[in-house]
């Protein structure tokens, strides 16, 4: 008698969790980062997220795979955070808007 496969881990809601935290992270700097300093807190951010990606696909458990998920995973983090970081910069460029240049 053999023992059946185990059913891989989900995968997406591990590649949810990095994002939110991409956002949470972009958000913030835009936030509370002065303009002079916003892009260089960026870099420092994604590098987090990207080490936090690392951490928690090495949590899965499962080399199958691993590739593709860090890089899903990375690309996603980096559009969010550019994303972001366009639309503060949209607003600091904007007269009157809510974040004075």
């Amino acid at each position: 008698m053999s023992v059946p496969d185990l059913a891989p881990r989900r995968t997406f809601p591990a590649l949810i969790a990095v994002w939110s935290v991409a956002a949470v992270v972009a958000v913030a700097i835009g936030l509370f980062v002065e303009v002079d300093w916003r892009m260089a807190w960026m870099t420092v951010g994604l590098g987090a997220c990207i080490i936090l990606a690392f951490a928690v696909q090495l949590a899965q458990g499962t080399s199958h795979g691993f590739i593709d998920r860090v890089a899903f995973s990375i690309g996603g983090t980096l559009l969010i955070m550019g994303v972001i970081s366009a639309i503060f910069g949209l607003a600091t460029v904007i007269p009157g808007s809510f974040f004075p240049g």
